[in-house]
């Protein structure tokens, strides 16, 4: 078979050399993978704040439509303890975050380095068990409320478990955060 070009074909070897001297760090490139790798760094030590930040509004907001949710007998909060439970764990999750956030913003370090890693991570794990244990456990109780009639205090109630859902995703992609931060972490 002849070559249109009538250049000799290409080896696979010869392939594979050309491919071994682009692969060999040069300066610029070399450069640009630790720059890469600074901006991932800085990015995972905005996004963490960002998202206890998102997490510390969405228990609020929780919190304020729960305490709320008051309207005469049989159709309030406090009468039912599935409720009291959602109310009390955005509480903690308003104090745990609200001191994380806190604690990121003032730049002091309450802990050294390595204990503090590990108490955001099992903060972050422990407050978001704890925020979708709520949830799940309220939900229940509104969908047979909603069975019988749906008003207010149902829609209340469930637009409360909603927002500790949505505590639970931001404080979650934080413990993620938080665990990629503890993995890269040394010990020594």
């Amino acid at each position: 078979m002849t070559n249109p070009d009538n250049q000799k074909p290409v080896e696979v070897t010869d392939v594979e050399t050309a491919a071994e001297k682009t692969s060999e760090t040069t300066p610029a490139s070399g450069t640009s993978t630790i720059t890469q790798r600074w901006k991932r760094e800085d990015l995972i030590k905005k996004a963490s704040p960002i998202t206890r930040g998102i997490c510390l509004l969405f228990s609020l907001i929780a919190f304020l439509i729960m305490v709320s949710n008051k309207h005469g007998y049989g159709r309030n909060f406090n009468e039912y303890e599935e409720y009291r439970y959602v109310l009390a764990i955005s509480i903690i999750s308003i104090l745990y975050t609200a001191w994380q956030t806190f604690a990121h913003f003032s730049k002091r370090e309450f802990f050294d380095r390595r204990t503090s890693t590990l108490v955001d991570f099992s903060g972050d794990q422990i407050v978001a068990y704890l925020l979708i244990s709520a949830a799940s456990s309220a939900i229940p109780l509104t969908n047979r409320f909603r069975e019988g009639q749906d008003n207010i205090f149902t829609d209340s109630a469930a637009s409360a478990i909603s927002m500790a859902i949505f505590a639970f995703v931001a404080l979650a992609l934080s413990a993620l955060f938080s665990g990629y931060k503890l993995s890269t972490h040394s010990f020594i």
